[in-house]
């Protein structure tokens, strides 16, 4: 799916963050000029930081999943999303790992492409009669730095916690009682999907997973 940027999201990402660090210059008695050479250079780092999120978000939101007017959306959540990853005075430090975090910060639809730090957990019934799993389980895990001990990498978790090594994706078969049992690990989801496959044919696992962060109650 090749989406291409809109420059009216552009524009509302630009004004929202425009419009926040404004209202929190005036309450806090930022001196921009300290922080960057001058309103010309900040006013350069937000159209910067416009067009690679919106850049970023043509490659990896999925776009059939989300059911508001992005242009809107991003214009009315962007700024308060981006000053929650990334302080006033650290703007020229944005880069694509802070796409991530803002993207998950929105709820957007991420696609888990097998590259991107992404939490996906999946369960999926087991379409084989009489098999001794009744369903699958798909779910990303990642090893502390510490002790190289395996722990869940799950929604709320920061992405990029440097203490912990790379994610990867782990298969695990339920049992009629809810009880898991690890089968295999791989390094990428379509490894993962693919050894389900083998074991489960027809078994349900989507081919792109979409994560989105759900609402706190």
């Amino acid at each position: 799916m090749n989406i291409e940027p809109d420059s009216a999201a552009v524009f509302a990402v630009a004004l929202s963050l425009w419009e926040i660090c404004e209202k929190q210059r005036r309450e806090n008695n930022w001196n921009i000029s300290e922080c960057y050479n001058g309103v010309d250079e900040f006013m350069r780092e937000v159209m910067r930081i416009a067009n690679q999120f919106e850049n970023w978000a043509c490659r990896h939101v999925n776009f059939n999943e989300f059911n508001e007017v992005w242009p809107y959306y991003l214009g009315d959540n962007f700024g308060v999303t981006c000053l929650s990853v990334l302080s006033f005075e650290c703007l020229m430090d944005f880069g694509e790992g802070d796409c991530l975090r803002i993207a998950l910060g929105l709820r957007l639809p991420v696609i888990s492409d097998g590259k991107l730090p992404i939490p996906i957990d999946l369960t999926a019934v087991n379409p084989v009669a009489g098999a001794g799993f009744r369903k699958y389980r798909i779910q990303t895990l990642r090893d502390t730095l510490e002790d190289n001990e395996p722990m869940a990498f799950v929604a709320g978790d920061d992405p990029f916690d440097e203490n912990f090594g790379s994610f990867y994706f782990s298969l695990y078969g339920v049992e009629t009682t809810g009880e898991l049992e690890h089968i295999a690990d791989r390094p990428n989801y379509d490894g993962v999907l693919k050894l389900a496959q083998k074991l489960a044919p027809g078994i349900a696992f989507p081919v792109s997973p979409t994560f989105t962060t759900k609402c706190e109650d």
